[in-house]
């Protein structure tokens, strides 16, 4: 009887999940012709590459499907971001484009890929988005554009797109799928890392993306390559990380170079729930009023920022990080910030040391 609770509790929570996120109009393919004319004229223009281990539909077009895909596929976006646009926002109220893709083009190998990031106008800092579940690839793309129109990513925008099924009943498929693409997101983090024409590599890893991003740290350790460690800046929004497995990684990966910062929330109803349907706390949730968080962060040089005090962008609560451009104080001071620890943001957008009050069940990461 007990055991047969716990599985309708959890049936309820997957329910409750279905039901927010279905609140939510799903971006399609439509977003990534090119939009009617004239309605852009007055528009940011910039390029968006992408690397996938999504199957292509054709080998003739950039239309990526949920199959996975062992040799990554590389493309090219144009893409127009229309000026007074809100920022955090893909499509308007009636869901018209105010960032679409212009034009688009296949390119062929990793060498093509390097290559056009080289001879890039924009500057040589490459700044790596990595998507987080439930996420098919329009919407994927759409974000990263939207964090680039919204200058949360300063460099030139490269999104490492893995086979998300885009469907809340595949967080299974997707933790799977971030296993299979870990090789490529390694792979390309050498290539990036290694070409002397490229400048610093940023990287933005949301949710599921996280754990992705911290298994591929992990792979670079393990092999001996942490001088590509140390050339990355690295950024974990709402990290979807069982705090065992990331403590775990982080034995092996030590104190990065530069410090990793992790966006955290507290009332994030995604992750509180991808908590209680598997039993563990996530990364995402961390307390950092809590004394021991703040020990951790120090040994391990990190920078915890609690985020819960900006204006959540979606339903679950989960996306808070995209609506980091409609405050443009805190962005800069995120970017900025240099120094291991617990930090908060207030209801003004500043940035301060976390007050460190002693509360009850939170978990270390050593």
């Amino acid at each position: 009887m007990v055991g047969a609770s716990r599985l309708w509790s959890r049936a309820a929570l997957v329910t409750a999940v279905l039901a927010v996120a279905a609140c939510a109009p799903r971006a399609d393919l439509s977003l990534m012709n090119p939009p009617p004319p004239g309605s852009l004229l007055e528009a940011e223009r910039f390029e968006v590459l992408a690397v996938t281990t999504r199957a292509r539909q054709s080998p003739t077009a950039n239309v990526f499907t949920t199959t996975r895909s062992l040799v990554p596929s590389h493309a090219l976006f144009h893409i127009a971001a229309a000026q007074g646009r809100q920022p955090g926002v893909t499509q308007s109220a009636g869901h018209a484009p105010v960032i679409a893709v212009e034009r688009q083009a296949i390119i062929t190998s990793r060498q093509a890929l390097l290559d056009h990031l080289a001879g890039s106008p924009r500057p040589r800092d490459i700044s790596l988005f990595i998507h987080g579940f439930n996420l098919n690839f329009p919407e994927a793309l759409m974000r990263t554009a939207q964090l680039s129109a919204d200058e949360i990513l300063r460099g030139q925008p490269l999104l490492f797109a893995w086979p998300s099924e885009a469907r809340v009943q595949g967080y299974l498929h997707d933790r799977d799928s971030v296993i299979v693409s870990r090789d490529a997101l390694v792979q390309l983090l050498v290539d990036l890392a290694g070409d002397a024409r490229l400048g610093n590599v940023d990287v933005l890893a949301h949710s599921m993306g996280a754990l992705l991003m911290v298994e591929a740290m992990r792979q670079l350790r393990l092999t001996g390559r942490g001088d590509v460690l140390d050339q990355l800046s690295v950024t974990l929004a709402s990290p979807d990380i069982d705090l065992d497995v990331f403590a775990a990684q982080m034995a092996v990966i030590g104190p990065m170079r530069r410090p990793m910062k992790i966006l955290v929330a507290r009332d994030d109803r995604a992750l509180i729930l991808a908590g209680r349907l598997s039993g563990e706390a996530r990364l995402g949730v961390l307390d950092v009023a809590n004394p021991r968080v703040q020990k951790a962060a120090e040994a391990y040089n990190i920078a915890i920022i609690d985020i819960s005090e900006l204006r959540a962008t979606d339903g679950l609560r989960h996306d808070r990080y995209a609506g980091l451009g409609s405050r443009g104080a805190t962005r800069a001071q995120l970017r900025e910030l240099r120094q291991a620890g617990a930090f908060g943001v207030t209801a003004l957008g500043a940035i301060v040391s976390a007050p460190f009050d002693v509360l009850e069940g939170a978990l270390a990461l050593e």
